[in-house]
């Protein structure tokens, strides 16, 4: 490595390496996992693609909330895309050296989309809030206009703090150090590390964007669940009180299946230093199952989306019956 490491570009003030050596799994039979993520990816891309299919195709689903959920899909698909077919590449067919632009870039897009799932559910909670809470204003507070302005601030909020944290990396720190980043991707705080000024401003950031697109998310989600509650223990019948809460489970359970693995690697992180390994393969098990798990949640949770399924199968069952007996009726003319 030391040969690699002592290979750079001088650009005026700042020294950028050519590349970094992403390093990964340093454990015996690693390849398997990456296998099993390759898996996970190819689930993931089916079911999130059958959803955004499910909610363009059924004019039943054009409505703000499902906007929504197409939206988490594309976040979910988007996630898988940036990050698990990097990772076969690089550890499954040994390529883990990346260029510095396209290390800038793949920093981007999987925070970017990973954050972007997260102010989504923020928005699916603030949907389940106002029906809940609001339930003859919902139709006049909740239009479709109204929540494509919302996913567009969503979008640009992300957009412009990813673009600062990133691009604070690349306009003012130099490498001169090591070009080994201790992950499994180019993840902002073993790349940053790594430089040779100080770097306390990127740090700082770091926490910014974790704090803004992450926490504030997670706390405004857990206050609307609250202020639901509330409402809920207003309801005099049981029967009234599940059906509302029955309308929030698919979007609760999405909620648990994202917040708690990264809860759990951030708390622990704090509470004692956790081995390289361990971190990796919590972080990136977890930013893989989920863009996998969201779909088929979405698909078992909701009733919609459930005979929407139910519809297509037998629609392409009949069909494929109906082309049998065709061929048959050819076959026997």
């Amino acid at each position: 490595m030391n040969s690699t490491n002592s290979t750079f570009s001088l650009n005026a003030t700042l020294v950028h390496p050519p590349f970094f050596f992403i390093n990964g799994l340093s454990m015996p039979h690693a390849k398997y996992y990456y296998v099993f993520l390759c898996f996970v990816f190819v689930v993931s891309v089916l079911g999130n693609s059958f959803v955004m299919f499910s909610i363009y195709k059924e004019r039943s689903f054009h409505t703000p909330k499902y906007m929504a959920v197409f939206n988490l899909s594309l976040a979910d698909l988007g996630e898988s895309t940036a990050l698990i077919p990097n990772l076969i590449a690089m550890f499954l067919f040994d390529s883990q050296y990346i260029s510095f632009d396209a290390c800038m870039a793949n920093m981007f897009f999987v925070f970017f989309f990973t954050c972007l799932q997260s102010l989504t559910l923020a928005v699916l909670a603030y949907d389940r809030l106002v029906a809940i809470c609001l339930p003859l204003r919902y139709h006049a507070i909740i239009t479709m206009q109204a929540m494509a302005v919302i996913l567009t601030v969503v979008w640009a909020y992300d957009s412009v703090l990813l673009i600062l944290m990133v691009s604070l990396v690349s306009t003012r720190l130099s490498f001169c150090k090591s070009i080994v980043v201790k992950s499994f991707f180019c993840d902002h705080g073993p790349t940053a590390t790594l430089a040779c000024n100080d770097y306390n401003v990127n740090r700082n950031m770091g926490i910014v964007v974790i704090v803004l697109l992450f926490y504030v998310p997670f706390i405004f989600t857990v206050l609307s669940y609250v202020f639901i509650a509330r409402a809920l223990f207003k309801i005099a019948s049981w029967e009234g009180r599940l059906k509302a809460m029955k309308t929030c489970s698919a979007h609760l359970i999405l909620v648990a299946v994202y917040y708690l693995p990264i809860l759990y690697t951030y708390v622990s992180a704090l509470a004692s230093t956790i081995h390289p390994n361990v971190r990796i393969m919590s972080t990136s098990f977890a930013k893989a199952i989920i863009p996998m798990m969201n779909p088929i949640i979405y698909v078992l949770s909701t009733e919609e989306v459930k005979e929407f399924s139910k519809k297509l199968f037998k629609r392409k069952i009949s069909n494929h019956n109906r082309n049998i007996l065709k061929n048959k009726n050819k076959g026997m003319n």
